[in-house]
């Protein structure tokens, strides 16, 4: 289980994020929310799908990026109240958010090509 000190505080953005994003690509999006990336919270970011979620920290000498890619299944946000683009969350919410996946998600399909008859 993920534990973390009572002083770091866990953000989740609420908008999706392109996971192709550099650390300061991650870092400048924190700065557009009116928050500092380099005070020691956690940072976390879902792609547009919920498949993905990167978690950015700076932990004093340089930044660190943490990334997990679901193979079923969906990242859920916690509820948010009306017209917030961003809530605050501890440790135990951040773990349950990454280690819960909603199976009642659409599945991804797979293509299975057919064979084709010769004649």
């Amino acid at each position: 289980m993920l534990t973390l000190p009572r002083h770091v505080r866990v953000f989740v953005a609420t908008e999706p994020f392109n996971m192709r994003g550099s650390f300061d690509a991650m870092a400048g999006q924190v700065r557009r929310l009116g928050l500092e990336p380099v005070d020691g919270n956690l940072y976390v970011f879902l792609s547009r799908r919920r498949t993905m979620a990167a978690v950015l920290y700076f932990d004093g000498t340089g930044w660190c990026s943490f990334r997990k890619r679901l193979e079923v299944g969906t990242f859920q946000l916690p509820v948010l109240p009306p017209g917030r683009d961003r809530v605050a969350v501890d440790g135990r919410v951040l773990a349950a958010m990454l280690e819960g996946i909603d199976l009642r998600a659409p599945q991804r399909r797979w293509y299975e090509p057919r064979a084709v008859a010769q004649s």
